[in-house]
C-alpha cells in the first residue's frame, strides 16, 4: 500500500480490501497445506474432520480469489472454529490440543475484518466453548485423553506454524501501515509548514507579506521602544511600472519585481526589512531610528536603489520610486494605521512630482478628509443641480464695451460660502461626474446667452470651458448639439474654451469630436496659452478664433518689463494666424495700457469685474459704464 494514498478515502479502502483478500487467500492456502500434511497422521473421525476442513479452506481460497472478500473471511473463520470444536469434542474436550487454535482465530477475526466479523467469531468461539463444557459436564460426550504420540506433536507444530505465519503477515501489514502513516504525517507536517510559509510570504518575491509584516512591525516596534528609539515605516511605490507591464508583458514585470526586491533586500541592514505590500508597492521597516536624518539617509538610498538599471529579457529597465514615511510611535503604534499614513504621504509625493520622499504630516489627512467630504456631497449636488453659474465680462479694448461673458461655475454651501472649481472640478473628473455637471453648465450658459439676446444684447457671446475628461466617452458633440437645440442659441455665439493639452492629443477621438463641434458652427478659443505645449503647429491646423494669454504673463505687465517681449510675441503670433487675442487677469491700469499699446484685442479681469451671478452681470451689461 502506497504511503501517499493513506489519506485518500477511495484509494485507501480499495487498498485495504485488496490486502484483506490477499491475506485470506494466504491463510486459506497455508491452512490447506497444514491440513493436507495432518491427514497423513490423522485417523478415524479426526481424518474426516480435517478432510471436511480442507475442503472448506479450498472453497475459502476460491471465494477470496473471486473477490468475495467478506464471504471468504466468514467462511475461513467459521470453518476453522468449527473444525477446532469438532476435534475438541471427539478428543479431550476443553483440554484438547485443538483449543490452542481458538486464540489465533480470534486474532484473525480482529485483523481481517471489522467489528461485525470480530463480534461474530468471538461469539461463536465462546458459544462453542460453553457447549463443549456442557456436553462434557452432562456426560453427553466422554473426553478421550489419548496417549501422547508423535502425531499429536505434529498437530501442535502445524497449529503453531499456521498461527505464527498468519499472525506474522498480519503484523507486517500493521507495521507497513504504521510506517506509511509516519511518512504521511511527515509529509503533512512539511505541507503545513509550507502552507504557513505561503500564508506569510509573497509567492513572487519570497518577501514577507502584509500578514507577516504586521508581526514584524510589532516585534521591531517593541525592540525600538525598549531601546528608547523609534521605528520608521517607509511606503514605496514604483513610478512608471505600468508601462513595463504594458510594453513587455506581465512576466517581464514579475521578473523585474523579483530583481528589484532582491537587490534592495540584500542591501538592507539587520534592523531593516523589506515587505511586499502588493503590486508594485513595498514597505521598509527600519527599527532603532535615532533621528530624522537617519530616515532621510535611508530614503535617499532606497530611491537610488530603485533607480538602478535592471536587465529583464534582454531589455534594460529603469524606474523611480515615490516614498511616504510614517514614524512610530509619533504617528501611531498600529501597523495598519502607519501604513495608511505613509500611503497618504506617498501620494503627496506623487502629486508633487515623484522620485522623492515625504514625511507624513497631519495636514495631508486634513486635505484627504476635505476631499472625501467633498466627493460624498458632490454626487447628490450634481444630481440636484445645486450649483450656480457666475459670469465674468470680456471687454473689447477698442470700444470699451462688453463683447462676451465667460461662464464659471460655483458651488454654494448652506453657510453661504462658495466652493470654487479648483476644489471640485478635479473630483468631478476623477469620479465620472464631469459629464452631467458640464452639460448642466453648458445648458445654463446657453440659456442665459439666449435670454440676453432676447433683451436686446444680441452681439454678446458666452464662453464655456471644456475639460479633457469630457472628451473621454465621445459624447461631447451630441451634448453641445442638445444644449443648442434646447436653448435655440445661434451656435456662433457659443465659444468653447480648450486647453492646449486637449489639442495636443492626436491619438484618441478628440480631433474627430472637435471637427463635429466645429461643423455645428460654434467658436473655439485656446485657453491659458503659454503654460502648456505652446505648439504653433496645432494652432495653425485647428484654426481657433481666439487665443487667451494666461494671467501669469499679465499680472506684472506694466510693472515689470520681463514679460513684455513674450506677451508681445504671443499677440503677434495670434495676429499672424488671424486669431483674436484675449488677456486674462488684468487687475491694474498699467497692464491695460501696455496691452493696448501692444495691440491686444480683448481684456478680462478684476479691473472691470470679478465673476458675478446672472443678475449682476445683466446690470453690468445694461449699464456698459466702464471708464478705460
Amino acid at each position: 500500500m502506497k504511503a501517499g494514498n493513506i489519506l485518500s478515502p477511495s484509494l485507501d479502502t480499495d487498498d485495504l480490501i485488496t490486502i484483506r483478500r490477499h491475506r485470506v487467500t494466504q491463510i486459506s492456502t497455508v491452512t490447506c497445506f497444514g491440513l493436507f500434511i495432518s491427514l497423513f497422521a490423522a485417523r478415524d473421525i479426526t481424518f474426516d474432520i480435517m478432510l471436511v476442513a480442507l475442503a472448506a479452506m479450498f472453497t475459502t481460497a476460491i471465494l477470496a480469489y473471486k473477490q468475495f472478500v467478506v464471504a471468504s473471511s466468514y467462511l475461513l473463520l467459521v470453518a476453522l472454529s468449527s473444525m477446532l470444536f469438532a476435534l475438541s469434542a471427539t478428543g479431550a474436550g476443553t483440554f484438547d490440543i485443538a483449543m490452542l487454535g481458538y486464540p489465533a482465530i480470534i486474532i484473525f477475526a480482529a485483523l481481517l475484518g471489522g467489528i461485525g466479523l470480530f463480534g461474530t467469531v468471538l461469539s461463536l468461539v465462546l458459544v462453542q466453548c460453553i457447549i463443549l463444557t456442557w456436553l462434557v459436564m452432562e456426560s453427553v460426550i466422554t473426553p478421550n485423553t489419548p496417549k501422547l504420540t508423535w502425531s499429536h506433536l505434529t498437530f501442535i507444530m502445524i497449529i503453531f506454524v499456521i498461527t505464527g505465519f498468519c499472525v506474522f503477515i498480519l503484523v507486517q501489514d500493521i507495521r507497513r501501515l504504521m510506517t506509511s502513516l509516519q511518512l504521511e504525517y511527515t509529509k503533512v507536517k512539511k505541507n503545513r509548514e509550507h502552507i504557513q510559509y505561503l500564508a506569510h510570504h509573497d509567492p513572487l518575491t519570497n518577501l514577507p507579506n502584509r500578514l507577516l509584516g504586521e508581526r514584524l512591525f510589532n516585534e521591531k516596534l517593541a525592540q525600538s521602544e525598549a531601546n528608547g528609539l523609534q521605528l520608521a515605516l517607509a511606503f514605496i511605490d514604483l513610478d512608471n511600472f505600468k508601462p513595463v507591464n504594458d510594453a513587455l508583458g506581465h512576466s517581464a514585470g514579475d521578473r523585474f519585481l523579483q530583481h528589484i526586491s532582491q537587490s534592495i533586500n540584500e542591501k538592507l541592514s539587520d534592523d531593516e526589512c523589506l515587505i511586499r505590500f502588493g503590486g508594485d508597492e513595498f514597505i521598509v521597516l527600519a527599527a532603532n531610528i535615532t533621528d530624522r536624518k537617519h530616515i532621510e539617509t535611508l530614503c535617499e538610498r532606497l530611491i537610488d536603489w530603485c533607480s538602478s538599471e535592471f536587465e529583464v529579457f534582454q531589455t534594460n529597465i529603469v524606474v523611480s520610486a515615490s516614498i511616504g514615511v510614517a514614524i512610530a510611535p509619533k504617528d501611531g503604534a498600529k501597523f495598519k494605521q502607519l501604513c495608511r499614513k505613509a500611503d497618504v504621504a506617498m501620494y503627496e509625493v506623487k502629486r508633487n512630482g515623484r522620485n522623492r520622499f515625504e514625511f507624513y504630516d497631519v495636514k495631508f489627512d486634513e486635505e484627504s478628509d476635505e476631499k472625501f467630504s467633498l466627493i460624498q456631497r458632490l454626487r447628490p449636488a450634481v444630481l440636484a443641480n445645486q450649483f450656480e453659474v457666475y459670469y465674468q465680462p470680456l471687454i473689447d479694448l477698442k470700444s470699451g464695451q462688453i463683447c462676451s461673458i465667460e461662464a464659471l461655475v460655483r458651488w454654494p454651501q448652506e453657510d453661504g460660502s462658495l466652493v470654487f472649481p479648483d476644489k471640485f472640478i478635479p473630483l468631478a473628473e476623477s469620479s465620472g461626474l464631469i459629464n452631467p455637471l458640464g452639460e448642466w453648465i453648458l445648458t445654463q450658459a446657453c440659456l442665459f446667452c439666449a435670454k440676453l439676446h432676447r433683451n436686446g444684447h444680441s452681439e454678446i457671446s458666452v464662453a464655456v470651458n471644456l475639460s479633457f475628461a469630457q472628451f473621454k466617452d465621445g459624447t461631447l458633440p451630441s451634448i453641445v448639439k442638445r444644449a443648442l437645440d434646447l436653448t435655440q442659441l445661434n451656435p456662433k455665439f457659443l465659444e468653447l474654451e480648450l486647453t492646449e493639452s486637449i489639442l495636443a492629443d492626436e491619438n484618441g477621438s478628440i480631433p474627430e469630436q472637435l471637427e463635429k463641434m466645429k461643423n455645428l458652427g460654434v467658436q473655439f478659443a485656446i485657453d491659458d496659452f503659454g503654460t502648456g505645449y505652446s505648439n504653433l503647429n496645432y494652432l495653425r491646423k485647428f484654426n481657433a478664433q481666439k487665443l487667451k494669454i494666461d494671467r501669469i504673463f499679465i499680472n506684472t505687465l506694466g510693472l515689470d518689463e520681463n514679460d513684455v517681449p513674450l506677451v508681445s510675441a504671443i499677440i503677434n503670433i495670434a495676429e499672424s494666424l488671424g486669431m483674436v487675442t484675449v488677456a486674462e487677469g488684468i487687475e491694474h491700469e498699467a497692464a491695460l495700457r501696455k496691452l493696448e499699446e501692444m495691440g491686444c484685442d480683448i481684456g478680462q479681469g478684476f479691473y472691470w469685474s470679478k465673476p458675478v451671478p446672472e443678475k449682476q452681470i445683466e446690470a453690468l451689461i445694461a449699464s456698459q459704464s466702464y471708464t478705460l
